[in-house]
Order: C-alpha cells, then structure tokens, then sequence
C-alpha cells in the first residue's frame, strides 16, 4: 500500500529505538514475575507487558501496525521508570520488538547471551490472569445524583458494596436523617442509593 512520506515521523521511531537501546543498558533483575507479586509497580508492570503482548500478536496479525507500534511504546516508557528490568520480561520483549526492528532485535538478543538467531524464536505468551482489574470502581448515586466513588474487587457481592457505599463520607452526608428507600446495585459499575 502506498503512504505519503514524512521525514518527521522518523524522528519519533529514532527516539523510540534509542530509548529501547538505553534499556538495554540497564541491569537485569532476577525476578519471578509470573509468581505472587508484593510490589505494586511490579505487578502494574507485569499487566502492562501482557496487555503488550496480546495487543502487539493481534495486531500483526491483522496488519495494523501503527498500533502495535503505539502499545510497545507505552510499554516502553513504563519499563524505563525501573532501575533493574526483569530478565524474563525484557528477553520476552526484544522477541516481541524483532519483527519491528529486526536489525535492533539480533543485537538485543546478541546482549543477552544468545548465540543462535531470534528469527526462530517463539512468539511470547502471557497469562489471561495479569489482563484483569485488580479493583473495579464503583459510583455511587442518591437519586440519581453522583455522591462518591470506590474501588472494590470485581464481583464483589451486593451487600459488601452496599456496606461500603454507605461507609461513603459523601453518601453518609446526603442519607443521615433520611429514610432508604431502596437501593440498586450493578455488579462492579454501581450503588444507586434511593431517599426520602
């Protein structure tokens, strides 16, 4: 397919590429990153990369690039907050990254040790696991009117989200002295709280 060319939108690619070699240069950290997880960071990490992994294998598969390219970059820029990088995320990603660069992913792949090509590497997976919320936010109304939020587990049952709402400082405030008439929850989305 033909495309205008720009000269501009190289330099974005050229600082993407540099930023990717500067990662390289950082140390790696013996991490088990599919394991239990106590660092926030971390397990942020671990869910971004999967989402990278998933999103990055559907794109090409269905030839949208641009895409692909846009989620490596954002998974890029979370990876360089970190001073040590987990081996096994960053080995998975140089595979992933191979196909967009592939001069840059023989080099990568060279530093980390390997002598045969990555051309024959296997495409990373993830687990369906690291793709799910941790907490969902759930909006609280009184009568039809928004009064607070929370963030609770998904499929947390009604009468927990129904303690919680009304644990609210912002619900607290437009129920006291009032009479409950009904309430209405919505898995994971909402509490609608009905007064008189």
């Amino acid at each position: 397919m033909s495309k205008p060319w720009a000269t501009q939108g190289i330099v974005g690619i050229h600082r993407f590429i540099e930023t990717v070699w500067a990662l390289s240069e950082k140390p790696l950290a013996d991490i088990d990153i599919n394991g239990k997880l106590e660092d926030k960071k971390l397990v942020s990490l671990r869910k971004t990369f999967a989402q990278t992994v998933k999103k990055v294998g559907d794109d090409t598969s269905s030839l949208n690039f641009n895409t692909a390219i846009s989620q490596m970059m954002i998974f890029v820029n979370e990876l360089s907050k970190f001073d040590a990088i987990p081996t096994a995320i960053w080995t998975d990603f140089v595979k992933i990254l191979s196909p967009y660069a592939p001069h840059l992913g023989e080099e990568l792949w060279e530093k980390l040790g390997n002598k045969k090509s990555i051309a024959y590497e296997a495409w990373p997976t993830y687990n369906e696991e690291f793709l799910k919320d941790d907490t969902k936010e759930i909006v609280v109304m009184v009568n039809g009117k928004l009064r607070d939020k929370f963030e609770a587990a998904p499929g947390s049952d009604d009468e927990t989200l129904k303690t919680m709402a009304f644990d609210r400082e912002g619900v607290k405030k437009h129920t006291d002295g009032k009479e409950v008439v009904k309430v209405i929850v919505v898995k994971d989305k909402l509490v609608n709280i009905v007064v008189k």
